[in-house]
């Protein structure tokens, strides 16, 4: 199963560093965000990616264009008047990635839409490019294959300025509307499953996935929730990108479930 990443938005409340890459580029320990959230799907079995970038996009195509030689212990000789180059060891991911150029102002809906051709008729996942979670993503699966609807979502309760989703006592979606500065209820964190009749659900670049896609999905009860009462965070704010690198650098990352 595919992971699908939007990756394309400005990033415009964490402008102190999202004027110069990807809000998905910033580093939390020295590594993008994006990376984090390849990692724990990683670890759980899923290691192909299509990146679907927008703004700057040819940072993020650069940054994977180098990731072996980040990723390796590398001399270079230049003692016998060449560039030799001898790899010692690498610690690189067993990855498949496609990074998709998805427009700079195509909405979230456009953009997965547009990656439609490198799924095909199967199901795939899809998260925001923005979000740190310690979600059991085989579970996840479990959950979306159990209920046999075209789309799953991983719900959090926090206090953020999220989509709320009104959840009834089977699961399913009853409703979803935008973020109020007041609301303090279950929210959607993303990490979705998604079955390929979705892409039937969204019209163009300026399809918002999160309007009235998800108002369809939940009108003919096709949108179901799966409930994740572990961590969460995403980084709209210098705020957020601070407070999880002090998880990070005080070894209190709670997605980090992966080895080293």
């Amino acid at each position: 199963m595919k992971v699908v990443l939007l990756a394309g938005g400005l990033g415009t409340r964490i402008s102190e560093e999202s004027q110069y890459k990807p809000k998905p580029m910033i580093e939390v320990g020295g590594w993008p965000v994006l990376w984090h959230i390849m990692k724990e799907y990683s670890y759980f079995g899923y290691n192909e990616f299509i990146v679907c970038a927008g703004y700057k996009q040819h940072i993020i195509k650069k940054w994977f264009a180098d990731y072996f030689l980040i990723a390796s212990d590398i001399t270079y000789d230049f003692t016998n008047g060449t560039n030799e180059m001898t790899i010692h060891n690498h610690t690189c991911e067993p990855w498949k990635v496609t990074v998709v150029d998805t427009g700079n102002s195509t909405m979230t809906g456009g953009r997965i839409k547009r990656i439609q051709k490198y799924i095909g008729n199967e199901p795939f996942m899809m998260t925001y490019g923005d979000g740190l979670c310690d979600v059991d993503i085989s579970k996840l699966v479990e959950f979306h294959k159990s209920h046999g609807k075209i789309a799953t979502l991983t719900a959090v309760v926090q206090q953020q300025q999220k989509g709320i989703l009104d959840i009834a006592f089977d699961n399913s979606v009853r409703s979803f509307r935008e973020k109020s500065s007041n609301d303090g209820a279950i929210i959607n964190a993303g990490y979705m499953v998604l079955e390929p009749e979705i892409f039937d659900y969204l019209e163009d670049d300026n399809t918002i996935f999160e309007q009235r896609p998800m108002e369809m999905l939940i009108e003919k009860g096709e949108l179901m929730s799966y409930m994740h009462k572990g961590f969460w965070q995403c980084m709209d704010t210098k705020r957020e990108k601070d407070m999880l690198e002090n998880m990070w650098e005080n070894n209190r990352a709670p997605w980090k479930v992966w080895e080293d």
